[in-house]
């Protein structure tokens, strides 16, 4: 992995996160399913919006949180992703490099506005996300920088962009890149209900593509259609170089050819806001994984940096995670 400017780029959906507390009733009233991340339209993201409490409104998307965890780890990291030439794309423009990642994504000049997810945060810490994505539906080959994907260790790809045909188009013009480049490619699945949508295109995009797969417990049963973690275990180990798979409150499995490593969760005094745990178990394993560290400790660093996240709302670290790091380990 020599002669790279970057560790790792990161390729999804450049979104504006919007946070916000609600009861468990309200998720009912709404007619939201819980967990879920499900796509909206404009109307209905105004209605939602309209009817969100007070809240906290910050750059986000799953691959944008990931590389901003590995920016705040020292990694050098950069991200590709549509926004559009307004307030919002703006707003993720400026705050995602000003927390050290660099994106030079051409913005568009017409069509739909900057995407935004509304995030709805229950008493027990779980988020119910509703996403319009916006300017991210435009989003395809053309936009993939092949200098760019060639001049990082890893390229790393959200689960969500997969609902777009262009969208594929684009990652499959990415992995062809980065491989011919002597690079790795990495993807997480990012929810059980989108793999549930692309189930066979997913399965040939990570037996075919991928280097590094990220999915917690529902994703890779809901891959390989199976009733059991140990199943699943079994299929992803025929078919990925290594497999990172996240089980909450029972820590995370790191599995390649020859090798099963059991990870503890990180204690937590207290579960605040889970958004945001699996992009950034994301950061601290590419960042170990990027600097050649031991499987066991890529996990370990993926556990530390995920529990920082959970203790407080949103999906960005608040605290040093390379002064925490440096004390957990």
């Amino acid at each position: 992995m020599s002669d790279t400017k970057f560790d790792v780029v990161g390729i999804g959906n450049a979104i504006v996160d919007v946070l916000s507390h609600c009861k468990e009733e309200d998720l009912g009233r709404l007619n939201l399913v819980k967990n879920a991340m499900t796509l909206i339209d404009a109307e209905t993201a105004d209605s939602l919006y309209a009817q969100m409490g007070p809240g906290l409104e910050m750059s986000g998307g799953s691959a944008g949180n990931t590389m901003a965890g590995i920016a705040a780890l020292g990694g050098k990291g950069a991200y590709i992703g549509k926004v559009r030439n307004d307030q919002l794309g703006e707003v993720f423009r400026h705050d995602i490099r000003a927390i050290g990642v660099s994106f030079n994504s051409t913005p568009a000049t017409s069509g739909s506005p900057t995407a935004r997810c509304l995030i709805f945060v229950t008493p027990d810490g779980h988020r119910t996300m509703n996403t319009f994505l916006g300017a991210c539906t435009e989003l395809g080959p053309d936009d993939i920088d092949a200098e760019l994907i060639a001049s990082a260790k890893v390229t790393y790809m959200e689960g969500y962009l997969w609902d777009r045909p262009e969208a594929k188009e684009a990652f499959i013009k990415a992995a062809q890149v980065a491989h011919d480049a002597g690079r790795q490619v990495s993807i997480s699945l990012s929810d059980s209900f989108c793999v549930d949508r692309h189930r066979e295109s997913f399965r040939d995009l990570v037996h075919n593509h991928i280097d590094v797969l990220f999915a917690n417990e529902d994703e890779i049963k809901s891959l390989y259609e199976v009733d059991t973690f140990e199943e699943a275990l079994a299929e992803v180990r025929k078919h990925c170089k290594v497999a990172a798979l996240t089980r909450s409150e029972k820590g995370s499995v790191i599995v390649s050819d020859d090798e099963v490593i059991q990870v503890d969760a990180e204690p937590v005094a207290q579960v605040i806001d889970t958004t945001g745990a699996g992009d950034l178990f994301a950061s601290g394993f590419l960042s170990g994984y990027t600097r050649g560290d031991s499987l066991a400790t890529c996990g370990r660093l993926g556990s530390i940096c995920a529990a920082e996240v959970i203790s407080h709302m949103g999906a960005r670290p608040d605290a040093d995670l390379k002064e925490l790091v440096a004390k957990t380990l």
